[in-house]
């Protein structure tokens, strides 16, 4: 995770996050919720938001491929322990906002403790909204004494939004302005032109008192063209009983806004990105052209480390302390120790990495490798379920299937694990400071003692004894003054006249037919 400042949850404080709808925006098959930005589902946002401040529970409400949804969230939550209680709520029908957080209620006023005092409503689609802003608004609420407390935006065009009509109030000097207030919602369509000129905005996500939630969206009702139940109707609700509803409007308006298109996910993934960026900038990592440097927010990186052009950190990859990755080279969940060089152009995956090992150019660590301590791993060298022991080379040409290597052993360039019998795949073991020189083939399963040498150009079918020198190779054979007399004889054959083609001649034709009989 990014390092930042860990704040308490705040007690009797509900969540619900809503995570039903389909997203026809995003012309897509996938449910939008789980739509990846940075390497993670863009529902997993809004969950971190509502774990970090919960002090009840959280409700997430499902609809749209509701199995996938669940499955996702979790995976999430087995991997995190501790934290509010996580509910999973479906809506079987998609009747809108307040019918979504309807659908909750059974979670928060069950009976087997006490219900909330306030719920926070937030949207799965809103992943730039940070935890620093809902803990302003939260504290909005307490400060205004309000029963609604509304999270707003104030744009240069406005337009296709609800908007934020607040109350007016003469001043000393008798010019009206608006009040902290907020008398209604109304829809862009509804709106007059003197409500459309407004350009504060409702992003969608709320405040609410626990006694007020649920009996106002017990009177809400379905007035409308689409027959759903607007959450956004308990702010006229609230106003009408004599509450207080009020706003906080957001610094960066971009911060509450959801996606809902392609267009907005790649725009919410860029501006992510740079958030990962310049944290880990600030924790102490160099990254020598920020802008080119992928991370994705599951990502860490230790401090010293110096991360190269065009470098891509995908998936749970943790980099220790003092590393340097060089340009082209992209780790997907792997594990690399401190003091690590790994040079351009490598791609690693599901790979451990221990402290001092030099990797590159051009490696390609599959799923299962370990690199042990000062290992050396060299230009296209292919691993795959491999442990490379301590101290041990592997400089070029490779590949390393389904082994395990000591300590120290030297690996000849274009030395190959035969793993595979094209049914059933074996294991090669190397013991301890081996030699192995060029052009070395290893048949699994086959296991060669420490210390032993094995001869360049052999294939090993048998199992070495320690300390042994193998040789399974052809005897060469020389031949005296074979490469002149063929040389020679070539030269013969240039000089010889060669008769171009052409119509045969009747003579021909009838020496060719006595030769056929």
């Amino acid at each position: 995770m990014i390092p930042h400042e860990q704040e308490m949850t705040m007690d009797g404080l509900g969540v619900v996050v809503m995570a039903a709808g389909r997203g026809t925006r995003m012309r897509s098959e996938q449910a939008k919720v789980l739509h990846q930005i940075v390497g993670r589902p863009m529902i997993r946002y809004a969950l971190d938001v509502a774990r970090a401040v919960a002090g009840h529970s959280v409700a997430v409400v499902v609809g749209h491929q509701a199995a996938q949804v669940r499955a996702v969230l979790e995976s999430a939550l087995a991997e995190e322990s501790g934290g509010a209680a996580v509910h999973i709520v479906e809506q079987v029908q998609q009747l809108g906002t307040g019918h979504a957080v309807l659908q909750t209620r059974s979670v928060f006023l069950s009976g087997r403790g006490s219900a909330p005092a306030v719920y926070l409503i937030l949207n799965g689609d809103t992943p730039l909204l940070q935890e620093a802003t809902v803990r302003a608004l939260l504290q909005t609420h307490r400060t205004a004494g309000a029963a609604v407390t509304l999270l707003t935006a104030i744009l240069d065009n406005p337009g296709g939004y609800g908007r934020v009509v607040r109350r007016t109030e003469k001043g000393a000097s008798g010019a009206v302005h608006a009040s902290a207030d907020v008398v209604k919602i109304v829809e862009d369509r509804d709106a007059s032109p003197e409500e459309r000129a407004i350009r504060e905005i409702n992003v969608g996500t709320y405040v609410v008192d626990g006694p007020f939630l649920f009996a106002a969206l017990d009177k809400v009702q379905p007035h409308n063209a689409q027959g759903e139940y607007y959450l956004t109707d308990i702010v006229d609700m609230a106003v009408t009983q004599g509450h207080r509803v009020a706003a906080l409007p957001l610094t960066n308006p971009d911060e509450g806004l959801g996606v809902n298109t392609r267009l907005q996910l790649a725009e919410a993934e860029q501006v992510i990105r740079q958030q990962i960026r310049r944290r880990w900038m600030e924790a102490g990592v160099t990254m020598i052209d920020p802008a080119s440097t992928w991370i994705d927010a599951e990502a860490v990186i230790g401090k010293d480390t110096t991360l190269y052009p065009n470098v891509t950190l995908e998936g749970k990859t943790v980099i220790g302390e003092g590393c340097e990755i060089r340009s082209f080279t992209r780790l997907t969940n792997c594990a690399v120790g401190a003091q690590v060089t790994i040079l351009d152009h490598c791609v690693f995956a599901d790979s451990q990495i221990d402290e001092q090992a030099t990797l590159g150019p051009f490696v390609h660590l599959r799923p299962g490798v370990r690199v042990r301590k000062k290992a050396k791993v060299g230009n296209f060298v292919e691993m795959k379920k491999t442990d490379l022991g301590e101290g041990a080379k592997a400089n070029h040409l490779s590949y390393l299937g389904d082994a395990t290597i000591g300590k120290g052993v030297n690996i000849g360039a274009g030395t190959i694990t035969c793993n595979y019998d094209g049914v059933h795949k074996y294991q090669t073991v190397v013991g301890d400071h081996v030699f192995l020189g060029s052009d070395t083939q290893l048949i699994a399963p086959v296991t060669v003692g420490a210390g032993a040498v094995i001869a360049a150009g052999t294939t090993v079918t048998q199992d070495v004894p320690a300390d042994a020198l193998a040789i399974a190779r052809v005897e060469q054979v020389n031949r005296a003054g074979w490469a002149a007399r063929r040389r020679a004889l070539l030269a013969t054959e240039q000089q010889v006249p060669v008769k171009p083609a052409g119509k045969r001649t009747a003579a021909s034709k009838v020496s060719t037919k006595k030769k056929r009989r």
